[in-house]
C-alpha cells in the first residue's frame, strides 16, 4: 500500500456515518448487508446512505454485488488488513511483532 491509497481510505472514513457503516459491515462479514438493512440498523435516510455507500465503494473500502433488485454491501477486509499492515509496518523500529505484546487483547486480528 502506498501513501496515496492510505490517504484515500482515511479520507473515505473521515465521516462518522461512513465509519459507522464500515464498522457495521465488518461485524456482518462475510455476509454483508443490503442497503435497506444498513439504513434501518443505523437509522439513516436511504438517500443519505446512498451517497456514503457510493463514496466508500469508490475508495475500495466496501464491495457491492447485485442481488436481483437489491445491492449487497460487504466490507473489503483485505483492504482493511492492508491498511492496518501499512500503519504498523514500521512499528517498534521495523519489528511490529514486538509491539503486539504491549497492546491489550483485541477482538480482531489477534497474533496468538
Amino acid at each position: 500500500m502506498d501513501i496515496q491509497l492510505a490517504t484515500k481510505l482515511f479520507e473515505s472514513l473521515a465521516s462518522g456515518i461512513r465509519l459507522d457503516v464500515f464498522r457495521l459491515l465488518v461485524k456482518q462479514a462475510p455476509t454483508g448487508l443490503v442497503a435497506g438493512e444498513i439504513a434501518t440498523l443505523l437509522d439513516l435516510p436511504p438517500t443519505n446512505l446512498s451517497f456514503h455507500l457510493k463514496a466508500m465503494t469508490h475508495a475500495g473500502l466496501i464491495n457491492v454485488t447485485q442481488e436481483g433488485r437489491y445491492q449487497r454491501y460487504r466490507a473489503n477486509l483485505t483492504v482493511m488488513q492492508e491498511l492496518i499492515a501499512y500503519l504498523t509496518a514500521e512499528c517498534c523500529t521495523g519489528h511490529p511483532e514486538q509491539c503486539f505484546d504491549t497492546i491489550p487483547d483485541s477482538t480482531c486480528c489477534n497474533t496468538d
